[in-house]
């Protein structure tokens, strides 16, 4: 999506907790981010990550506020809720105010073309073949 990220996750390092696992994800996305965003010389876009960071965070040597602060997490107890949440990531795309794509199936950002149409993806595990 253009502005947030939807996800299944099945933790497999239960010493960490999930906020701790978000975070790290965040913060190993953000520099690769910044990264490209520097190597392809956006220098607008970074200076608005940078005017993003709060005061706080600026003295503690923080350079890019990539993310936000918060996320929107919910546990799955069963195959039915994985399913469900799965179709709604899924259609997300073709929803409301995006459409983005004609055919959910065809949005290149999804592992919906591997669920759907059964293309091979070597950045997905199904969720059957977990646990």
């Amino acid at each position: 999506m253009p502005n947030h990220l939807h996800c299944l996750l099945f933790p497999t390092h239960t010493d960490k907790s999930l906020n701790q696992l978000v975070s790290e994800g965040k913060r190993f996305m953000a520099y690769a981010i910044v990264s490209q965003l520097k190597k392809l010389g956006q220098h607008h876009v970074l200076q608005r990550l940078t005017a993003g960071v709060q005061a706080n965070e600026k003295k503690k040597g923080k350079k890019h506020q990539v993310f936000r602060l918060s996320f929107d997490a919910r546990k799955c107890f069963n195959e039915k809720m994985i399913e469900q949440k799965m179709s709604y990531i899924h259609r997300n795309p073709v929803s409301g105010k995006w459409s983005l794509v004609e055919d959910f199936a065809e949005y290149p950002h999804s592992s919906a073309s591997y669920y759907e149409l059964d293309r091979e993806n070597d950045y997905i595990t199904h969720y059957k073949a977990i646990g």
